[in-house]
């Protein structure tokens, strides 16, 4: 897996393309893993306890605004 990412990276260089593609990729998928992960906790913490559902909103609203964060670091940094 990593010969293959390491060649994409040496052919997306040479043709002269937009360069650091693959690695916005992989952090915009980091970044979805991330939002559905908190939304599936998020779920099944207000499943578990229904009274607390407004404090575990805010929670989940703030853990996924910072998966994105990330996103938003791998497309522009």
């Amino acid at each position: 897996m990593i010969e293959v990412l390491a060649q994409a990276a040496e052919a997306e260089t040479n043709s002269g393309g937009i360069t650091g593609s693959i690695q916005a990729g992989l952090g915009c998928l980091g970044a979805a893993i991330g939002v559905g992960l908190v939304g599936m906790k998020g779920a099944e913490a207000v499943g578990r306890n229904p009274d607390a559902s407004t404090a575990i909103m805010v929670q989940s609203i703030i853990g996924m605004a910072l998966a994105e964060a990330v996103a938003f670091y791998s497309l522009f940094l």
